[in-house]
């Protein structure tokens, strides 16, 4: 076993689980968290949903499950670089997306759209309602009964939710609506676990989104030069291999720049262990800044490349396509479930049918935030197209 940082959490110090379980004999809490979220359903479906390319449109193109893979990969690599606990990393990693919905951030805006009335639709807040609501596997509770680690993890991986700026009561519905929120202390940062599975997200999406643009046709090569750190290197991979096509120079490319990321990352960290000397996770959450972060010089030159995918790749005319053709799909299917309740498949109808308005309009809204895309689409031609009649 790899030796842990005095500044890592600590699975034998667990703050336990919101309903009691005898321990496995086999495994650690976190990794009991990990089994559980990767047998999910929710985890199951993100292998059809959208990270920028509806699922179908390739095989080879990311999509939320392939997506959290990389990012869990690339978290357990810093986890054990840096000591911390590489197995609640991991965890944290792989359900960070379980409550994204169908057709990407095009599905979120959508159902945030669609739920303006009733208290919105947060694709983080969903992932909370997910594990310890929707989810329904085990006899004796609702939700996956995930350790308060994870939960915290989930809850506040991009920093504090409660300060000066987001009282309690400007938090999400579905944040509100859990029973032990303050617990979770969200007006604190994560523990650094779930800090490294947040910033690993960003890692992997800046790089494979460079990946699967080029793949897409959507940039060339050429075009990604005048960018800072990322023309550096597919440039260094040219001169390096010059008789190499595009393809293999992107992989080249990309991979160099994931372990730059991951150099700086935990450089960085290193250097903010040395000036901050936390001497626990508690004092890690205790923080005014966080831990784990990229060096500012990388974070100033990243955001080019963020202009630049935001531009070329989420903004490209074929994107908004997608996104609007999603977006039309899913305001459809939320009209017709919210009037008229007894299309809703079981066991959705009989809940839907019996509650209030807003009661029945998150009931949609869990149906639909639960679809694949193939499913999404599947669901409206049937509600939808003439066709699907005869």
């Amino acid at each position: 076993m790899e030796k842990r940082a005095v500044y890592a959490t600590r699975h034998e110090d667990s703050r336990g689980r919101y309903y009691d379980e005898a321990p496995s004999a086999t495994r650690t809490p976190f990794q009991r968290d990990r089994d559980r979220v990767i047998h999910s359903t929710a985890f199951r479906r993100l292998k059809q949903k959208t990270q920028v390319f509806v699922a179908h449109e390739g095989d080879h193109f990311r999509t939320r499950l392939t997506h959290s893979l990389e990012v869990a990969q690339i978290a357990r690599s810093i986890a054990r670089t840096l000591g911390l606990d590489e197995d609640l990393a991991e965890a944290l990693a792989l359900a960070h997306d379980l409550g994204h919905p169908p057709f990407g951030h095009a599905g979120e805006d959508q159902l945030d759209e669609c739920m303006a009335e009733y208290e919105g639709f947060d694709h983080n807040a969903q992932t909370l309602r997910i594990v310890t609501k929707l989810e329904v596997r085990y006899p004796n509770y609702d939700g996956l009964n995930l350790t308060w680690e994870l939960l915290e993890g989930l809850v506040k991986h991009n920093g504090p939710v409660v300060g000066p700026d987001t009282p309690f009561e400007s938090l999400p519905a579905a944040f509100r609506g859990f029973p032990y929120l303050k617990d979770l202390e969200p007006e604190q940062f994560a523990g650094p676990e779930a800090q490294v599975a947040a910033l690993s997200d960003d890692i992997a999406y800046n790089n494979h989104d460079i990946d699967d643009g080029i793949a897409a046709g959507l940039f060339t090569i050429d075009e990604l030069m005048d960018l800072p750190i990322v023309g550096d290197e597919f440039r260094a991979v040219r001169i390096e291999y010059p008789h190499l096509n595009d393809r293999m120079v992107c992989y080249e490319a990309v991979r160099r720049l994931i372990g730059l990321w991951i150099n700086d990352l935990t450089g960085e960290t290193m250097r903010r262990i040395k000036e901050y000397n936390p001497q626990s996770a508690a004092a890690v959450r205790a923080m005014d800044v966080p831990l784990v972060a990229f060096s500012p010089e990388l974070e100033s030159r990243q955001r080019a490349l963020r202009a630049f995918l935001y531009e070329r790749m989420y903004k490209h005319y074929k994107v908004n396509r997608m996104r609007s053709k999603a977006k039309r799909m899913l305001k459809d299917l939320f009209d017709i479930f919210l009037n008229e309740p007894d299309t809703l498949p079981s066991p959705w109808r009989m809940d839907a049918s019996q509650a209030t308005e807003a009661k029945r309009a998150r009931i949609v809204c869990d149906y639909i935030a639960g679809m694949t895309d193939g499913f999404a689409m599947d669901e409206y031609r049937r509600l939808y197209d003439p066709e699907a009649l005869r």
